[in-house]
């Protein structure tokens, strides 16, 4: 069992940073593949970040892709989401979630999800 919960949300301006953390409990946090995702009202779930079990491997959505960092940091159980250059449409739910494997962009195929930081980007 892995229980993730984020942290770090808030209200930010246009054009300005955010970082968000994700702590998770367990022994197994390294054995783990990290994702961000992301949901705005009336809107679906989307894929923003992922990074591999040791932090060798990340990928962004073209949306994010160039403004936001994803990193862990697998002696303190914790991924983070920087997010830089943020905009309007960055305003939502943002969620982190766990699963075995790298490479998916789906948010069915993962086990673990924590409760959610709200991010709201205003001028």
């Amino acid at each position: 069992q892995v229980q993730l919960v984020e942290s770090g949300g808030g209200a930010v301006q246009i054009g300005g940073s955010l970082r968000l953390s994700c702590a998770a409990s367990g022994r197994t946090f390294s054995r783990f593949c990290m994702s961000w995702f992301r949901q705005a009202p009336g809107k679906e779930r989307e894929f923003v970040a992922t990074i591999s079990s040791q932090g060798v491997m990340t990928y962004y959505a073209d949306s994010v892709k160039g403004r936001f960092t994803i990193s862990r940091d697998n002696a303190k159980n914790t991924v983070f989401l920087q997010m830089n250059s943020v905009m309007p449409e960055d305003t939502a739910v943002y969620y982190c979630a766990a699963r075995s494997t790298y490479g998916s962009m789906n948010w069915d195929d993962y086990n673990y999800w924590g409760q959610g930081t709200q991010v709201t980007v205003s001028s």
